[in-house]
C-alpha cells in the first residue's frame, strides 16, 4: 500500500506542477490528470462539463482548485466503489 500512496502523490504533484505550484490542481492539470490517469473509471472525463461538475463535488473551499485532500475524496470514493463499499 505504501507504493500506492508514493504513486497517488507523484501523480498529484506532477500534474499540479505543470503550471508552476504542485500544492494544487487547476482545472486543466485535474482534467489531464483524470482523462490520462483514471480513463475507465471517470467516464467522459475529456467533456469540460462533466469536469466541471466533478470538481464542483470535490472542490469544498470553492477556490477554483484542487488541493491534496480534497482530490484525495475522489480516490476514496472511486476505490470504494471499485471495491462494492457502500458509500
Amino acid at each position: 500500500m505504501e507504493a500506492a500512496i508514493d504513486t497517488l502523490v507523484t501523480h498529484f504533484k506532477t500534474y499540479a506542477g505543470k503550471d508552476g505550484s504542485s500544492q494544487t490542481l487547476s482545472k486543466e492539470e485535474f482534467q489531464s490528470l483524470v482523462v490520462s490517469q483514471l480513463p475507465n473509471l471517470v467516464k467522459n472525463a475529456a467533456d469540460p462539463a462533466v469536469i466541471d461538475q466533478l470538481m464542483g463535488s470535490l472542490d469544498e473551499n470553492n477556490d477554483g482548485e484542487l488541493n491534496f485532500l480534497e482530490f484525495w475524496q475522489l480516490i476514496g470514493k472511486l476505490a470504494s466503489k471499485r471495491g462494492n463499499f457502500s458509500l
